[in-house]
């Protein structure tokens, strides 16, 4: 866990590292931890990681991306649709259940693949996977 804020023109610089969690609630206790030390909240949803990167000017260095890679791959997004489909509302079966069909016909994202798109969608912000 690391937050450096002493870059050039006042960017920061937060690390994930793949090494402190082998699964989505790990990854969320480790974003918590990286960008929300002070808060009395954690991140517990995919959304809830988005809004967290709002405000958040610089670059995520993401160590051990591989084993995040493959800790965040199929099985994990497999069994992530499939308790969304179990718990139901206020989920949408129907999409959750598409989501699953397209993982297992290999052209659906998988956890990681998701939470990268994510921190690519903030423009202020600059991946670098180690």
């Amino acid at each position: 866990m690391e937050l450096n804020t002493s870059n050039k023109n006042n960017r920061k610089s937060a690390v994930i590292s793949g090494s402190h969690f082998s699964d989505l609630s790990g990854f969320y206790e480790e974003v918590s931890d990286v960008f929300m030390n002070d808060e009395d909240w954690k991140v517990g949803t995919l959304d809830g990681f988005d809004d967290i990167l709002y405000g958040f000017e610089g670059e995520i260095i993401w160590k051990e991306a591989e084993k995040s890679k493959e800790d965040l791959g199929f099985e994990a997004t497999k069994v992530f649709y499939q308790n969304k489909i179990r718990q139901g509302k206020p989920f949408n079966k129907e999409l959750i259940q598409q989501k699953l069909e397209e993982l297992v016909d290999g052209i659906g994202q998988t956890l990681f693949e998701i939470l990268i798109e994510i921190i690519k969608s903030h423009s202020n912000i600059k991946l670098i996977l180690e």
